[in-house]
């Protein structure tokens, strides 16, 4: 076939503007945050693929040790990790990853702009209308849309010689955690104390957050208290101090105030659990296996 040197200058000569087309309509790169999902939850598999209509990327999240089930379709949504449905209601939801501190917060550090914004954020009011932490994600990830499928993964478990009903998925993690805890005992007279004075240990319970329209991570059965005897000679709970000094409970003074040793949290921690008592309304019982925030706060 012969091709005219005109038609062949024409080819040519449109090159550089097909490359530049491409290149302009070019997918963005996926969110990065991805692989700290991905490092966090390495038996579950995160498939993005950009979706230029909506102008973000659709994740597919397969169980791959369920024979490859596909746990949920997903849009990234600025983190928050929403099926498609639910775009248009982004601002009622708080992004997956968010920054968990490293210290716990002293108030003895509060300017009064501190406390008030504490206050605000605290009261019944706001707290009724707040953004709440998007469902959808955990839903995939636990198998637990609705009681019924959640309760197939609830099972019997003993943590430090007390038994609590979990989710299975975080049994692996806690007997670490429960290791972890013994082995330092052996060596740290608050962590051996912290165990023998250890009177109970919950987990499961299918319910709301307080004065929120939101479900407790109690209700997937992968958040734990644990309660020892005595702690009512100390404050352990923000809510409860609350019902007390309803103005002035955030400036509670850190030593008036039961915790875990160190030990226990950074046991906790290394396996994948974040700790209530680092948040500024302060659940110092409180343990959460999020391996995606821990990861988040040294990688991201």
């Amino acid at each position: 076939m012969h091709i005219s040197k005109h038609r062949l200058k024409y080819f040519f000569s449109s090159l550089p503007f097909v490359f530049f087309t491409a290149s302009f309509f070019a997918a963005p790169p996926e969110p990065k945050e991805l692989g700290i999902l991905r490092n966090a939850y390495p038996d579950i598999s995160f498939t993005a693929v950009y979706d230029a209509e909506l102008a973000d990327f659709k994740i597919d999240v397969v169980q791959s040790g369920r024979s490859g089930r596909k746990a949920a379709v997903l849009y990234w949504a600025d983190g928050k990790m929403l099926p498609a449905d639910k775009l248009a209601e982004r601002g009622s939801y708080w992004p997956i990853l968010y920054p968990y501190a490293k210290e716990v917060p002293d108030p003895a550090t509060f300017s009064e702009e501190d406390i008030r914004r504490l206050r605000n954020f605290s009261s019944a009011e706001n707290r009724s209308r707040q953004a709440g932490t998007s469902p959808y994600f955990f839903n995939a990830i636990y198998d637990c849309a609705t009681r019924q499928s959640t309760e197939t993964h609830i099972k019997r478990v003993s943590f430090l010689g007390k038994y609590t009903n979990a989710h299975e998925r975080i049994f692996a993690p806690l007997a670490r955690v429960e290791n972890k805890i013994r082995d330092r005992a052996k060596t740290d007279a608050a962590v051996q104390r912290f165990i023998d004075e250890l009177a109970r240990v919950d987990s499961y319970n299918w319910r709301e957050i307080g004065d929120r329209a939101s479900r407790s991570f109690h209700s997937y059965g992968i958040a734990l208290d644990v309660l020892p005897r005595g702690w009512g000679q100390k404050n352990i709970y923000w809510a409860w101090r609350r019902d007390i000094d309803p103005d002035g409970w955030m400036t509670l003074p850190l030593e008036k105030r039961w915790m875990p040793p160190a030990g226990v949290i950074e046991a906790f921690e290394s396996e994948g659990f974040i700790w209530g008592g680092k948040w500024p309304i302060w659940d110092n019982m409180h343990f959460e296996y999020h391996p995606e925030l821990i990861a988040y706060a040294l990688n991201g």
